[in-house]
């Protein structure tokens, strides 16, 4: 018989089948260790965690236990530039080269910063071959961009910019604020908040992080695809195998597309900001003019990448009938493997899944839609 994982924290009694809920994965979906956390109006519901971080079950999964989250790393990231959109300073339908006079080569003078933040701008991936370690140098990745040609006519397609988009973005804030983006992360964002969530990282964390669990091996071929696919050409330049997450200099590095850690109470700490409309607790990140604009529709293209059709905002995800939420008024975005941050501003509503056995998926899968049911079912009572 499977172990019976104890659950840890605290959950709201009207939310008894989230916790339930949770309870299953492990049963049923094989969690390994995990967190679930949600705000209502700014302020926790729930904040439950359980099982263990590493694989061999040798350690526990801890209330402050942190692990890779992978592209839930990205609302961190779209958040920090859009405080810059938010104060003047990063203007949407400017051409991203106003900012960055480099960019305007081989076809990117007309490039608008929206279309960076809307994956549109046909710059998914890297043209010449790099390593995972190249990730680790932020003037070589962000020259490279810099310098190639579109994939696409930009704006006519959206392809999932999986890691590019980070430092895209990231080089934009870097050049308008005078600093990196997981400093101003930092000073803007998770210092404010007091939320426990890091783009780039110091050794004293490294003996809180879970250890990522990679999905079996034979979900997922490159070799099965045609090689000069688009998804080909972004996922197998580089390939990062979860094993990569676990070196100090992946921890160390900022890798704003997909190197955040944290855990589901930070993110959903800082996802109740933008769920409230854009303040709480007196701390205000955007304002709703600036929260309205994310959320237009940029486009709902067959994504190259991600290989569906895709609804994004300026940044985020919005619902669609491939991706269906319970209220309209809603933003979200995933990690490979399983994590999913969603902030519904009908509801005032954040909540965050976190683990660390991966699944084969990037925009959540049966565990996230088990917890967002069983919660969507106990605010309607």
């Amino acid at each position: 018989m499977d172990e019976e994982i104890e659950i840890h924290g605290f959950c709201d009694e009207r939310f008894a089948a989230v916790k339930a809920a949770f309870a299953k994965n492990f049963r049923v979906d094989g969690d390994i260790g995990a967190c679930f956390a949600t705000t209502l109006n700014g302020k926790f519901v729930i904040d439950i965690w359980g099982g263990y971080a590493d694989k061999a079950k040798s350690r526990p999964w801890e209330e402050n236990t942190i692990v890779n989250v992978y592209s839930t790393t990205k609302v961190m990231t779209i958040i920090c530039a859009l405080m810059l959109v938010d104060r003047g300073l990063l203007d949407l339908d400017a051409p991203v080269a106003k900012y960055w006079p480099e960019f305007a080569q081989n076809g990117k003078e007309k490039i608008l910063v929206r279309q960076i933040f809307s994956h549109s701008s046909g710059l998914a991936g890297w043209e010449e071959r790099i390593r995972t370690e190249d990730l680790y140098d932020w003037d070589k990745v962000v020259n490279l961009l810099a310098a190639q040609k579109p994939w696409w006519e930009p704006g006519t397609k959206s392809g999932y910019h999986a890691i590019t988009h980070g430092y895209l973005l990231g080089e934009l804030v870097r050049r308008i604020a005078g600093k990196s983006l997981g400093t101003f992360f930092k000073e803007e964002v998770t210092g404010p908040l007091n939320a426990d969530f890091h783009i780039g990282f110091e050794q004293e964390h490294d003996k809180r992080v879970a250890d990522l669990v990679p999905w079996e091996e034979g979900d997922i071929g490159y070799n099965e695809m045609d090689p000069n696919s688009i998804f080909n050409r972004v996922f197998s330049n580089p390939v990062v195998p979860p094993e990569k997450t676990k070196t100090r200099e992946w921890r160390a590095a900022e890798i704003p597309a997909a190197g955040g850690h944290g855990n589901a109470r930070s993110v959903a700490r800082i996802a109740s900001a933008i769920a409230c409309g854009g303040k709480v607790d007196d701390i205000r990140l955007l304002k709703m003019e600036t929260i309205k604009k994310a959320m237009e529709e940029q486009h709902h293209f067959q994504d190259l990448v991600m290989l569906m059709p895709i609804r994004f905002g300026v940044g985020f995800g919005l619902p669609s009938k491939e991706m269906p939420f319970p209220n309209p008024n809603t933003v979200f975005w995933g990690g490979a493997g399983g994590s999913l941050v969603v902030m519904d501003l009908d509801k005032k509503l954040s909540f965050s899944y976190v683990m660390n056995q991966m699944k084969m998926t990037t925009t959540g899968d049966t565990r996230s839609a088990r917890l967002m049911l069983s919660l969507y079912a106990g605010l309607n009572k």
